[in-house]
């Protein structure tokens, strides 16, 4: 059966990691028409936008991307494309496998970590409802807010305070904490831990913790817990081997599944995708690493990885767990293998994106069905 996926190029190193994953995800034999479509900064400064409204039309129709890493301005410039497509697509799951591969570098490398991290997407204080210090609408938020509270008013003046909203909805976290369970089930894990802060903010986290305690009724044959996030932090540093899946809302998903990819190596092995009821976009959870733009130089395996997720949502598991064991088998060796992947990073027999790409493929080629 043919696929067709949309791939986004990226900026910085993007479009060298999304050749190498697409090298490795036809070599599985698969057959996936790619309708290729750019965004970032380089798109930004052809078009005066990063994101093209061709690049959001070719995925509603082919409702699945692979999408290379994009630039995000810190501070100034436009806003997270990253954000913009989960919001615009209804993009409600980002779900971040953590895997721990042998041969990689990392101070756990004797613990079994197999950890998942589900991700509300749309919701926390990444919903973007902002005001700024010193405006005149961040003056008048701060007054209703001291008019409305009885007991906890902003007790500093408008002119140098800004102001984040943070909504966290019943149906937003039945959605999310329902799709956890159901990704435990489908995929075989035990256990779902539920992550808050709910002994401090007792009205968003608290109804999080609350409905998520609801969801689980429903999935009896699934352990259920929930950890507050500061103490799941610890938690995973001393005794990763004990978490399955955690479903945690936006913020915290997103801190929590840099801390558990630091546990298995690095960014560079962390794969992500992020799910609706309308599609997929997959993408390395890593950034776009400019200075090294052209360099053939960044470890290609999370946005591979990312395909392999990619081709367990189209229905090709085989090929997936083709793919995976190729990338799998490339590390354990150690020889064709980025700087990061080497015992010392200035290991003159590191190879680059392309060459790693390469030996993946190759040993796709002896596991061909």
């Amino acid at each position: 059966m043919a696929h067709e996926v949309t791939l986004i190029l990226g900026d910085g190193v993007g479009p060298e990691l999304a050749e190498a994953a697409r090298r490795c995800i036809d070599a599985t034999g698969v057959e996936i028409h790619w309708d290729v479509q750019e965004a970032g900064l380089d798109v930004m400064e052809r078009l005066g936008t990063p994101l093209p409204d061709s690049v959001l039309e070719s995925i509603r129709r082919t409702r699945c991307a692979l999408k290379a890493p994009i630039t995000t301005p810190v501070g100034t410039g436009f806003r997270s494309i990253n954000v913009f497509l989960r919001q615009e697509l209804g993009l409600y799951a980002c779900v971040r496998p953590c895997k721990l591969y042998p041969g990689v570098r990392t101070f756990f490398s004797n613990v079994p970590i197999d950890l998942v991290i589900v991700r509300e997407n749309t919701e926390d204080l990444y919903a973007g409802i902002e005001f700024e210090a010193g405006k005149p609408e961040t003056a008048e938020v701060i007054g209703a807010i001291n008019r409305l509270s009885t007991d906890r008013k902003v007790k500093t003046p408008p002119e140098e305070t800004g102001i984040s909203i943070k909504p966290i909805s019943r149906s937003g976290t039945e959605r999310i904490v329902r799709y956890a369970f159901q990704y435990a089930r489908q995929f075989g894990r035990k256990k779902v831990t539920a992550v808050h802060k709910a002994n401090i903010m007792k009205h968003t986290d608290g109804l999080f913790l609350a409905v998520a305690r609801e969801v689980a009724k429903e999935f009896p044959d699934i352990e259920f817990e929930d950890r507050i996030v500061d103490n799941m932090c610890m938690q995973l540093v001393q005794k990763p081997e004990l978490y399955d899946v955690l479903v945690c809302p936006n913020l915290y998903g997103d801190i929590i599944s840099d801390l558990a990819a630091g546990l298995v190596g690095g960014l560079g092995v962390a794969p992500g995708m992020n799910v609706g009821d309308g599609g997929a976009v997959f993408e390395a959870t890593h950034g776009s690493a400019p200075k090294y733009k052209g360099l053939n130089k960044v470890n290609p395996t999370a946005l591979i990885l990312s395909g392999v997720l990619m081709l367990r949502y189209l229905g090709e598991k085989e090929a997936a767990d083709r793919l995976e064991q190729a990338v799998a088998e490339v590390i354990a060796e150690g020889k064709e293998v980025t700087y990061d992947l080497k015992p010392h990073r200035d290991d003159p027999t590191a190879v680059g994106t392309r060459e790693m790409a390469e030996a993946i493929c190759r040993k796709l080629a002896r596991k061909s069905p």
